[in-house]
């Protein structure tokens, strides 16, 4: 086999493979596009009946029974009964050290996220918002359904006694208090507890009786949000965007837009959570450990809806319970998530190159624990990749230095045997067999080497961290394009001594090829996030230096 020949297909086969995610970040296909909905609409929008589809009794208690205008959403009863201490305003705002959220008193959900720790942009200071009723609609939704009781679903009115909440220097939690109030006596409280430095929720509905009657219901607690309608940046459509599910049997499960389409989900699922993600951030709901809960999905007027409900429960006349759950809304930030629950760390996405991906992430943080800059981290991170692989690519570099020796006794075969390809192959053969020259020797380390190339490129493209992180100079956000091009122009560059190190393909249609792969290479470069470019940057760099050293090291040894 040709060395030439399989060096250049490697080489290929790695950067089209860089080049079509690219392709599919810019110009490839998005998800259908939709129309948001009216508030109307979203009012009417029904989750599905938990239990109701595949009618299990309603003495189940891992799936409430009940009848089809129990769906969530369904309801409309508002309570009665106006508290004195009521405000008059129809939302209330929460503002945490690192959350800012507006709760409309019609529903008493959070549909308004922005996230104070991460803005817009480097040039723009306003909180990234995450949850919100924009374009894609992105909220999250709890309420209560009752057994022929009154009970507040997503859409209930609710009262609360402040109009605003901030989260005070010298204190570490805020609650923020609604209620609700039957005609029958049943007041429902529903409390959000917001902690410093934290973006977990926890969601606790407090049933207080006071009627003459048990009541009885479940709690259930959903995502709703709408397809992107118009294309993130660069590095946004790379990334999935959709439903997820976690069990401690299935673990991780995508549960795509797609998949929705298609049909409704109900699974009974312990110890899991579920979670909307996308590029960079997500909301997720994770409910108590050591319950069994009803995980539905259902798509309406084109909002795609993933939920959970919990077991009946039954408060007695003059007694008091509550249902909890917790909501984490904010970033991809590893060692958060793995705190909050099991497998949530997951939901940053490494691909079928996880098992890679995780320990170069750890390096790559644990480099920045110590130099304090995400640049140099990169640049330390290579040069420890690069070191090794030391060895391996010492075997290539040799066997390349080698092959370049020589060239010029292989090009007079060439001109011997002219067309007759299989002497010149044969003569070829004996030429290394003399020599003790291995055609292989130069791709197959790199070979080996390429999936954990591929699985850093996964660690920069998804790492949060990374985000609006600066380096030197004109790079200020390491996730976004060189604004001037010098990093891709430098890559070509050091791709362009590469190829005057390594031998000369024997084939002219190669040659030209190889020619080119700089330019190419450059011009899909100028659009990858600049800590992807500087990676390369470096690795070719040191690689250069590497096959430098061992090249006059070769040239050397043949001279004495």
């Amino acid at each position: 086999m040709d060395n030439q020949r399989l060096f250049l297909l490697v080489a290929l086969a790695l950067v089209m493979l860089l080049v079509w995610t690219t392709w599919q970040q810019d110009y490839g296909p998005r998800q259908a596009e939709t129309t948001a909905p009216t508030q109307e609409e979203q009012a009417d929008a029904a989750a599905p009946e938990p239990g109701a589809a595949d009618d299990r009794t309603a003495d189940d208690p891992a799936s409430p029974g009940g009848r089809e205008d129990d769906a969530p959403g369904a309801s409309d009863d508002t309570g009665s009964g106006a508290d004195s201490e009521a405000i008059m305003a129809d939302t209330v705002r929460v503002t945490t050290d690192v959350l800012d959220i507006e709760i409309p008193l019609a529903g008493g959900n959070i549909r308004q996220a922005a996230l104070r720790e991460h803005t817009r942009a480097v040039d723009d200071d306003t909180p990234f918002q995450l949850l919100g009723n924009t374009d894609p609609l992105f909220v999250a939704q709890s309420g209560l359904i009752g057994d022929e009781v009154e009970a507040p679903g997503h859409m209930a009115e609710w009262e609360a006694v402040a109009e605003r909440y901030t989260l005070e220097d010298d204190a570490d939690q805020i609650e923020v208090p609604l209620r609700w109030r039957s005609e029958s006596g049943v007041t429902i409280t529903r409390r959000y507890l917001f902690e410093r430095d934290s973006y977990l929720v926890r969601v606790v509905h407090e049933v207080e009786n006071a009627s003459d009657a048990d009541w009885r219901g479940y709690q259930y607690s959903q995502l709703r949000r709408t397809t992107e309608t118009e294309g993130p940046g660069f590095l946004g459509a790379a990334s999935y965007t959709g439903g997820v599910l976690y069990s401690p049997e299935e673990k991780y499960q995508k549960i795509s837009f797609g998949d929705m389409d298609k049909e409704d989900i109900s699974l009974d699922i312990a110890d899991g959570w579920l979670a909307m993600i996308q590029h960079y951030f997500l909301a997720a709901w994770v409910p108590p450990r050591d319950q069994e809960l009803r995980y539905y999905s259902r798509v309406s007027r084109g909002e795609y809806i993933l939920g959970h409900s919990s077991p009946w429960q039954s408060v007695a006349a003059g007694d008091t319970q509550a249902f909890e759950n917790r909501l984490f809304i904010g970033p991809k930030e590893q060692d958060r998530l793995d705190a909050v629950a099991a497998g949530l760390e997951l939901t940053v996405d490494y691909g079928w190159l996880t098992i890679i991906s995780k320990p170069l992430f750890v390096a790559l943080d644990w480099i920045h624990d110590v130099v304090g800059n995400w640049g140099w981290s990169i640049i330390l991170l290579t040069l420890g990749i690069k070191l090794v692989f030391y060895k391996l690519s010492e075997t290539s570099y040799r066997s390349m230095a080698r092959m370049r020796k020589l060239q010029p006794e292989m090009q007079k075969l060439k001109e011997r045997y002219g067309e007759d390809r299989q002497q010149m192959n044969q003569e070829l053969m004996q030429l290394y067999k003399k020599e003790k020259v291995n055609p292989l020797g130069g791709c197959l380390p790199i070979l080996i080497q390429i999936p954990v190339f591929i699985a850093l490129y996964w660690v920069l493209l998804e790492s949060v961290e990374l985000r609006q992180a600066p380096w030197i100079l004109w790079i200020q956000d390491l996730a976004e394009r060189d604004p001037f091009y010098v990093l891709p122009l430098l890559m070509g560059a050091t791709m362009f001594l590469q190829q005057k190190l390594n031998p000369a393909p024997m084939d002219p249609i190669q040659q030209k090829i190889m020619m080119g792969l700089p330019l190419v290479f450059t011009i899909f470069f100028m659009f990858f996030p600049a800590g992807l470019v500087l990676y390369w940057v470096t690795n070719n760099s040191l690689s250069i230096l590497q096959q430098w050293i061992i090249t006059r090291r070769i040239e050397a040894g043949a001279k004495s």
